[in-house]
């Protein structure tokens, strides 16, 4: 039985496992090009071996998927999800936030810093394994499963609304998650904010459940997104991977970023400009 083991999707959706600090495995991306993964790093196309140069770096340079992980970070992008938590979080408009990490698994966050830390550097946590020295970093008693580092957010957000939180945001990826989190039971001055990311790829019935149930929802390479954010027209920040607000909360979450950081508000004008998207929608 392998002790560490990390299973991410990233980078065009492509899985990738790292075991023991080294990469196992790569799967072939569903998508060619990404213009964030252009204008940050500058990879031009996605594939394999630019996908195994870029998770190096990240191994080399943070210590992704390993016990030299670097778990605080300021700013990363200048919106992404990790960032609307981040400003919302240190505004005090968000009080707890239910994510995962890897080495870690559930984990409830108060830290700005470890919200951009955990989130900004990592998308897409399909499985992972406990790394002590992670967990001692993000503090033992905010992780749900400190043995087996499993990924429940469901499970999270309870154990947040039980720990007297008031306003929670949980980042999850799309699918039946997103309806099971708004049938939870909550005290009424509870207000929970579902945060969706890694959509490339989704259906368009997971694409309905998400624009309906959640606050925020990212475009990434899903060509379902985009074209059911031209049907109902909500608000949204960026043209190359849009960030959507899809719920009036989603519209305060993400114009208090865009106020933070003194960008414009967000906009919903149609249809959006799309001279410079990832490659193939997917």
């Amino acid at each position: 039985m392998v002790q560490d083991k990390h299973v991410i999707e990233a980078l065009g959706k492509s899985r990738i496992t790292i075991e023991n600090g080294e990469i196992t495995e790569i799967t072939e991306p569903v998508i060619d090009y990404c213009p964030l993964f252009n204008k940050y790093r500058d990879i031009k196309k996605l594939d394999k071996d630019s996908i195994q140069e870029n998770i190096n770096y990240r191994i080399n340079s943070f210590g992704m998927c390993t016990n030299k992980r670097e778990i605080k970070q300021k700013d990363m992008l200048s919106v992404g999800i990790s960032e609307i938590l981040r400003s919302n979080t240190k505004i005090g408009f968000i009080d707890c936030v239910v994510g995962v990490c890897e080495g870690v698994g559930t984990l409830l966050m108060t830290d700005p810093e470890i919200i951009q830390g955990v989130g900004g550097r990592v998308s897409g946590l399909v499985e992972t394994t406990a790394i002590p020295e992670v967990i001692e970093k993000v503090d033992p008693d905010k992780v749900l499963y400190p043995d087996s580092a499993k990924i429940n957010q469901i499970e999270g957000l309870k154990e947040a609304i039980k720990r007297g939180y008031k306003n929670i945001a949980v980042t999850v990826l799309a699918g039946e998650t997103i309806k099971q989190i708004r049938q939870i039971k909550k005290p009424s001055d509870v207000n929970i904010y579902i945060l969706v990311a890694h959509t490339t790829h989704i259906s368009m019935e997971d694409t309905v459940d998400a624009f309906e149930n959640a606050d925020i929802v990212t475009a990434c390479a899903s060509k379902n997104i985009r074209e059911y954010a031209h049907k109902v027209k909500p608000y949204y920040y960026g043209t190359k991977v849009p960030i959507f607000a899809t719920s009036e909360n989603g519209h305060t979450l993400l114009d208090n970023r865009l106020k933070d950081i003194g960008k414009p508000l967000s906009i919903n004008d149609y249809p959006m400009d799309s001279t410079d998207i990832p490659n193939p929608l997917k």
